[in-house]
């Protein structure tokens, strides 16, 4: 979460909030920006580039890794059917893990998917699935679609007059789409490890990184129900990776890279960028900001470029908390009435003090679901926590004043202890487990964190003289 003095403040209506909180996309392969841009590079004021980089954190600053993605992406080119295209790509410093492509020709990975890699076949995998989708004009196709079926919705709302028959069409036209991007994904993959194994990477470096993916989902899986998937399944892909990678040729015909991988990867920052807040469990910290909070027993926080968003396990509960840029002034009930675009109940604004911080707290009820707001003032920085249950959810309030009340200021001993952490390859000895690694990184979870970063089972041993990924300060 940055600081939003310098960006701007969200206006927050009820369905927005919902969409803010329910939907996240990771993964690699998603397309949907536009298509119209030219094909050559541009400079770096292009503005979706730019708007790109300011979305996940900035670039990331790797100029080892840099340079082997660089090669990487030049080899896959020349071994593609259009080899006089011009292809960029940009590291994102962001720890979740995706990749997507503009249609010019720029390619983005973040820090998260590096580190989820373990050889350069894998993150050249990757590579090949996202310039697929370029020289195959998806997102071109998938813009002609999407204004298809947005005439077809305009339609069933103003010429059939039958709001009923209206979201019939409407949901029939997502389904389409989302069939259409699933089949984009599949010709995606298949034309990716044919480009792959031309170039001489390992063509099974694909279904080995779709593995990792699927594990990293599942491990924080913060799909909403009723989301409509845009994707094959993790395990669909895998199954037809493998079999392309086998027409391709036998297991160790091409070039893995996994230790000109691990050098380039040695030292890249992990997880969230301290000067954009940190989550530890249920905890976030925010040194510069001096802020932190904790989220109730169950809730999984993500830290976004905008705001640290909450989800329970079930989706039933969300949270919302972030940096409100306010007017000189301002009260902090002006600030909810200002912010929050739904009614807010008639009596519900109160005014009170917690942690020696003033506070304004209100109640906002929706349709589906049931709102507690608040603002908080920490200085200069007027901050908004925001918790949603869907109506009948009677655990809502006493859920938000335990979140609420643990909202304080950081103290400077504090936000010094606040150490941004990194990968570090260490060469397995004699004697050497899983565990005792995991014990080494200081992070929640971490034997299960090693085990994913290194793609390895609970059971598989280690293997002296190997390279290995931790996490450490």
């Amino acid at each position: 979460m940055r600081d939003k003095r310098h960006t701007g403040t969200l206006r927050i209506a009820t369905g927005l909030m919902i969409a803010g909180l329910v939907s996240a996309c990771s993964g690699f392969g998603n397309t949907s920006l536009p298509a119209n841009a030219p094909r050559v590079i541009g400079p770096d004021r292009d503005r979706d580039h730019i708007r790109l980089v300011s979305a996940f954190g900035g670039e990331g600053r790797a100029p080892q890794m840099q340079r082997l993605l660089s090669d990487a992406v030049n080899r896959l080119v020349m071994a593609t059917d259009r080899p006089d295209e011009s292809y960029q790509v940009t590291i994102l410093n962001s720890p979740v893990v995706n990749a997507f492509a503009l249609p010019n020709g720029r390619l983005y990975v973040t820090r998260g998917l590096l580190a989820l890699a373990n050889d350069t076949s894998e993150v050249a995998a990757v590579l090949s699935h996202e310039i697929a989708h370029v020289t195959l004009r998806h997102a071109s196709q998938r813009n002609e679609l999407q204004a298809r079926s947005e005439l077809i919705e305009r339609v069933a709302e103003n010429v059939l007059n039958n709001a009923q028959e209206a979201a019939v069409v409407q949901d029939q036209a997502r389904s389409t789409l989302a069939s259409f991007s699933r089949s984009q994904e599949l010709e995606a993959d298949k034309t990716g490890i044919t480009v792959l194994a031309r170039a001489g990477f390992d063509p099974y470096g694909a279904p080995r990184f779709l593995t990792a993916l699927g594990r990293s989902a599942s491990s924080s899986s913060n799909s909403g129900p009723g989301r409509v998937d845009s994707h094959p399944s993790t395990a669909e892909r895998i199954a037809k990776a493998l079999q392309a990678a086998r027409r391709a040729g036998p297991p160790g015909m091409g070039e893995t890279g996994k230790l000109e991988y691990m050098t380039a990867l040695d030292g890249l920052p992990y997880g969230d960028d301290p000067s954009d807040g940190v989550v530890k469990g249920r905890r976030f910290t925010h040194a510069r900001l001096g802020v932190a909070f904790e989220a109730p027993e169950g809730f999984t926080l993500e830290n976004t470029s905008q705001a640290v968003l909450g989800s329970s396990a079930d989706g039933e509960r969300r949270l919302l908390f972030d940096a409100a840029d306010t007017p000189a002034g301002q009260s902090l009930e002006e600030v909810l009435r200002s912010t929050w675009t739904d009614t807010i109940e008639a009596g519900s604004l109160l005014t009170t003090t917690i942690n020696d911080l003033p506070v304004v707290t209100a109640l906002s009820n929706g349709k589906e679901w049931t709102f507690r707001l608040s603002a908080i003032r920490i200085g200069n920085t007027t901050y908004r926590l925001i918790m949603a249950a869907r109506s009948g959810g009677s655990d809502l309030e006493n859920m938000f004043q335990r979140t609420l009340n643990s909202v304080r200021q950081l103290q400077p001993e504090e936000a010094r202890r606040i150490r941004p952490l990194k990968l570090q390859i260490v060469t397995a000895q004699r004697g050497d487990t899983a565990q005792s690694f995991a014990s080494r990184m200081p992070v929640d979870r971490a034997l299960d964190r090693f085990l994913l970063l290194n793609g390895l089972e609970r059971s598989g041993p280690l293997r002296p003289g190997q390279r290995y990924k931790i996490v450490t300060e």
